[in-house]
């Protein structure tokens, strides 16, 4: 019975060796093993096995984009105005190995070497450039910093100034300055306004102007449009009128040419007609020898009349 339990215990150890060593690598992920404590291999994603005893993990490496926020840095500028710079850098590993054995606290030498690194081009720029070429910073950074990180196995992607943050004396100058600037702005867009709204007014005024020049215009022609029409139609009467007085001779003569009249007519329609220039303001009336006996004629029957 006991040689059975010892085999049995024999079993489960060899069982829990074997499985121990069976490792799995997950995604985005690296594993450094090595051998008898010197570097063997580096395992991928995947299903790998280890010899017991021999074999050990060194390091397990994360593949994935890092970000690391470093505190705040002293740092002079070339005008000799102290500020404090928080930097954050996004870094990736690269090369697992180099990673493992390139240097002993990769952070740590990151964030001292960003310090370094931000010094050096903080001190060769101005107050105002530093204030103004984040962009030119940053670059500079991340270059010098990815040239200094390779033989680590690690490469820095970005690297940004999350903060610059000045002297106390030198923000209230800032402030002040900001304050003047806005009071400036909110002066000229002010006076903007102003020459806007008297522009519209004048704009205002002189299409008012305008309208009231054409209304008057239209009202003109209007009326001289009326005058005319008027003097038109008193025309056409007085034409219509004349046309009528004309066609009424006309047709009297006609009447007249019709009847045939004898002698006696013609001199009675004569008579008539002497009496009707007679009737008017002319002071001198020369008779036709035609009707002066019928003239005579009828003066003496007048005059009969009267004495009897």
């Amino acid at each position: 019975m006991g040689p059975i339990i010892a085999i049995i215990v024999l079993l489960v150890v060899i069982l829990m060796i074997v499985v121990s060593c069976i490792k799995i690598v997950p995604q985005a992920h690296a594993v450094v093993v090595e051998r008898l404590g010197g570097y063997l291999d580096t395992w991928s994603v995947g299903l790998h096995f280890k010899t017991p005893f021999i074999d050990r993990i060194a390091k397990r490496v994360n593949l994935k984009e890092q970000v690391v926020d470093f505190p705040p840095q002293p740092v002079i500028t070339k005008d000799n105005v102290t500020m404090q710079i928080d930097t954050v850098v996004y870094f990736q590993i690269t090369d697992p190995k180099l990673f493992a054995y390139g240097v002993e606290n990769p952070i740590m030498a990151i964030e001292n070497l960003t310090a370094t690194t931000l010094r050096n081009i903080i001190g060769d720029l101005e107050l105002d450039e530093t204030l103004t070429s984040r962009e030119t910073i940053n670059t500079k950074m991340r270059a010098s910093l990815d040239v200094a990180t390779d033989p680590w196995g690690i490469k820095v992607n970005r690297v940004e100034l999350k903060n610059i943050i000045p002297p106390q004396a030198i923000q209230d100058a800032m402030e002040k300055q900001m304050k003047a600037e806005r009071e400036r702005r909110e002066a000229i867009l002010k006076a903007e306004g102003e020459k806007k709204s008297t522009i519209l007014v004048a704009e205002g005024k002189k299409e008012s102007a305008i309208l009231d020049a054409e209304a008057e215009k239209q009202a003109a022609i209007l009326r001289a449009e009326a005058r005319k029409e008027a003097t038109i139609r008193e025309a056409e009467g007085q034409a219509e009128a004349i046309l009528k007085i004309q066609q009424a001779n006309a047709d009297g003569l006609r009447f007249l040419k019709e009847a045939q009249p004898d002698a006696g007519v013609l001199q009675l329609k004569s008579l008539e007609a002497f009496a009707k220039a007679a009737d008017g303001k002319a002071t001198k009336i020369i008779i036709p020898s035609e009707i002066q006996g019928v003239a005579g004629l009828a003066k003496s029957v007048v005059e009969i009349a009267s004495e009897k």
